[in-house]
C-alpha cells in the first residue's frame, strides 16, 4: 500500500473562516467600546429630562489619604462634609489593597453613624 504524499496545503477554507471571525470581533468591538448600542431615538413632545444621578466617591489611599470624590479631606471632615447631601445618596468607597482596614473601618463608622445606607466597595474584576 502507498501512502499518498501532499506537495500544498489547501489554505483557503482557512482564510474563509477567518475572515468570517473578523467580521465577528469587528462589529462586536464596536458596541463594546462604547458600551451602548447607538440608537436613533424618536422624538416626543411629553418627553421629560431625566436628572443624573448624583453619587459620592470616598477614596482611601495606601498612605491613609482620604479623599470626598477628588477632594483631599481629613477623616475628621467627613461628617461635616456628608450633611451637605441626602441619606440615600449612592456612596461609592474605593480603598487601596495595601491601606490600613483600620482607615477603611473608621470611614464606615462615620457613614453608618449618620445614618448613609446606599453604599458600595468598589473594586477591580
Amino acid at each position: 500500500m502507498q501512502i499518498k504524499k501532499f506537495d500544498s496545503i489547501n489554505v483557503v477554507p482557512f482564510i474563509d473562516v477567518m475572515l468570517v471571525l473578523l467580521v465577528i470581533v469587528l462589529t462586536t468591538a464596536s458596541f463594546v467600546s462604547k458600551g451602548v448600542i447607538p440608537v436613533d431615538l424618536s422624538k416626543a413632545k411629553s418627553s421629560t429630562k431625566i436628572k443624573k444621578v448624583q453619587e459620592i466617591t470616598l477614596s482611601i489611599k495606601k498612605d491613609g489619604e482620604l479623599f470626598f470624590n477628588k477632594d483631599k479631606i481629613e477623616i475628621n471632615e467627613l461628617s461635616n462634609k456628608l450633611l451637605k447631601y441626602k441619606k440615600d445618596i449612592p456612596i461609592g468607597i474605593n480603598c487601596d489593597k495595601e491601606a490600613k482596614f483600620d482607615n477603611f473601618v473608621k470611614v464606615i463608622d462615620i457613614l453608618k453613624d449618620n445614618s448613609y445606607t446606599n453604599l458600595g466597595v468598589i473594586t477591580k474584576r
